[in-house]
């Protein structure tokens, strides 16, 4: 037996067993469980193991974090529960098996808006700025704005329209292109196919409302009429019909021969899906978007307004560790495509400041606990910046009491936001930059409603830990002046070595590319600080090299995206290319170095196509973080620069 043993009987025990495990896979860091019963797995106790770093559920899977150990700790526990491991595939598809219809349902969704955040918070944030320079009467007495003082600004206001169109009038091109990359399908179909449904040679979507029916262009079949409709920001028929492209396209390819499947499958996909897309899914799928919206809008409306406000802001954050939030982005768009605004977006974008606020009254309350302040304070700020995740899943939920109290401070936000009818124009811009996405006449009574989702969860957080006598700590934490080029330092507690281990050295940089501290990397665990201290690049070239002198200590063989080193001075290091590129399989990665090779500093340690990992989807942002400090009372990141491989120090212990 190895030495997590001990360890592995701990965690089979607080899973549920071995009865309770349906697969157990393992990435780089994090033991991935489909529990058969989820309900079983304490998770209290499971994160108070010396081993474990954290936990969380997400898409059916119980994800336990342990760190660069995982690979011994992962042949440990499958030694000691008697189970065969699984690919992380055949993971994620018995996760899938323990999902119902409307959990999969919200995963498709989410899968396929994913891609498409990053657009929609640029639109969002276009809108806001145009918000701002051309319906904020603040000039002249309160009557003009900014676009009518100045005619660079009345320029400008016109000129960004481009990305605001761009995003949001041809959302269902990228829509169609989400759905065929997630279903592994010819992505250029897609582009086209989502092109055809916001043509110019048809009637735009926003129009249909005011144009008599009998003005309607239309073809003419001789037999029958469709009407030329356009469907710009509409959600459902671009889903609809992309969905419809893939499964023709996978019919095709499976009936038609090889040797001329290069033109029946496009063309027979295409044709089909475009004429189904017209004809009846178009039709249809705007009804049934209309439908949902209208129902939606009566509820934010009608007269239990009230009452509906407060439970979709009780209920939102609760919503985002379930997933079933994802709904909301479809349901925004489509409210706003109908209805010229959306009335959901602000309370949205209230709940993130909630919780962000109850974080901050951990702030308060753990002011002299330093290790707990490095997770504290980057969530907090992630959180009224509209990313929600390291603050629920890093901080209010593992106390639960600040979690309820953000909700409860949600709620009563939630409460005066419906009541004034504050309305957004577009999404994306969650948090405290949320009010840039709201029309400029409800923009001061939001400022009202942000006030309250900042007070209400930090004072009750404040009051109910002060009763629950929560211990603020005393662990000392030397914060390191910044130096040019530094913009973060922190002291991390050492170990039990040698006392000049992880002493007095530097480390340099791994790639050419900007440096950037680990809150702006975009990953829950790792932004977090779950995994310790540490640092990220975005690359500019191909090749990880060692930071410094030391040996390989944990590989990856079968997705390649990651190494362990420990470094002459004790230090151990982990350096992740991109984010969840372990579900490239290793397409695109190759090692370079070999288990227990001795490096110095830079020696080649990963190549890594660039290219490839932006075609499937994720960030190429390579992370370095230390997992072991040795006996380093300091380290210093050195960010905010430009590094250069092999030459630029980034990392310095002292």
């Amino acid at each position: 037996m190895g030495k997590y043993a001990e360890d592995a009987r701990e965690l089979l025990e607080l899973i549920g067993g071995k009865e309770n495990i349906g697969a157990v896979s393992h990435c780089m860091t994090r033991m991935r469980f489909v529990l058969n019963d989820p309900g079983k797995a304490d998770v209290a106790g499971i994160e108070g193991m010396k081993a474990v770093k954290g936990s969380f559920t997400q898409s059916g899977q119980f994800q336990v974090i342990i760190g660069n150990g995982v690979a011994d700790f992962y042949n440990d526990f499958v030694a000691v529960a008697g189970v065969e491991g699984v690919s992380k595939d055949a993971v994620k598809q018995a996760a899938k098996k323990n999902q119902n219809v409307l959990q999969r349902a919200i995963t498709a969704i989410a899968e396929i808006f994913a891609p498409l955040i990053p657009a929609i918070i640029v639109g969002g944030l276009i809108l806001g700025f145009r918000n701002c320079i051309d319906s904020l009467y603040l000039f002249e007495n309160g009557t003009k704005t900014l676009a009518e003082m100045s005619q660079f600004w009345a320029g400008m206001d016109s000129f960004l329209w481009l990305i605001g169109e761009a995003v949001f009038h041809m959302l269902p091109v990228g829509i169609c292109w989400s759905v065929t990359k997630k279903m592994g399908t010819t992505q250029i179909l897609g582009i086209i196919l989502g092109l055809t449904l916001v043509s110019g040679q048809l009637l735009n979507a926003y129009s249909v409302a005011t144009t008599a029916a009998d003005s309607i262009p239309y073809w003419d079949f001789g037999a029958f009429r469709i009407n030329m409709i356009g469907y710009q920001a509409q959600v459902l028929p671009a889903i609809l019909a992309a969905f419809t492209l893939c499964y023709l396209e996978k019919f095709f390819r499976k009936i038609t021969p090889q040797v001329i499947s290069m033109v029946v499958v496009p063309f027979c996909s295409l044709l089909l899906s475009v004429v189904a897309a017209h004809f009846i899914l178009g039709p249809i799928g705007w009804k049934i978007g209309s439908a949902i919206s209208s129902v939606v809008y009566a509820g934010i409306t009608g007269s239990f307004k009230v009452v509906f406000g407060a439970v979709f802001g009780f209920v939102y954050a609760p919503l985002v560790i379930t997933g079933l939030h994802h709904m909301t982005n479809a349901i925004d768009l489509q409210l706003i495509a109908d209805y010229e605004g959306t009335m959901l977006w602000p309370m949205i974008a209230l709940s993130n400041i909630a919780q962000g606020s109850a974080v901050l009254g951990m702030i308060w309350l753990q002011k002299k606990d330093a290790r707990a302040q490095e997770v504290n304070v980057p969530a907090c700020i992630s959180c009224y910046l509209g990313v929600t995740e390291p603050a629920i899943f890093g901080v209010n939920l593992k106390h639960m009491f600040p979690f309820i109290c953000g909700m409860i401070g949600s709620a009563c936000a939630g409460v005066v936001c419906v009541a004034a009818s504050v309305t957004a124009n577009a999404i994306g811009v969650g948090g405290l930059p949320g009010i840039l996405s709201i029309k400029p006449v409800f923009m001061p009574m939001f400022a009202v409603c942000m006030a309250i989702a900042v007070a209400v969860p930090f004072l009750l957080t404040a009051v109910v830990g002060k009763k629950k006598g929560l211990v603020t700590g005393n662990r000392a934490m030397e914060r390191v002046p910044e130096e040019s080029g530094s913009q973060e330092g922190s002291g991390v507690s050492g170990g039990s070595r040698d006392e000049n281990m992880g002493k007095g050295q530097a480390f340099r940089a791994f790639l050419d590319g900007m440096v950037i501290p680990l809150k702006e990397v975009g990953d829950g665990v790792f932004s977090e600080g779950i995994m310790g201290e540490g640092l990220a690049v975005r690359p500019e070239n191909d090749t990880v090299t060692s930071p410094g002198a030391g040996t390989v200590i944990v590989m990856m063989e079968d997705s390649r995206h990651a190494v362990g080193l420990l470094m002459d001075n004790g230090v151990q290091l982990l350096i992740h290319v991109g984010i969840d590129t372990v579900d490239m399989k290793g397409d695109g990665f190759t090692y370079l170095v070999k288990q227990g090779e001795r490096v110095s500093a830079g020696s080649p340690l990963i190549r890594f196509d660039r290219e490839k990992i932006k075609k499937a989807g994720h960030s190429d942002v390579t992370v370095c973080v230390v997992t072991d400090a040795g006996e380093a009372e300091i380290i210093r990141m050195l960010t905010g620069m430009r590094g250069t491989a092999n030459e630029t120090e980034i990392m310095v212990f002292e």
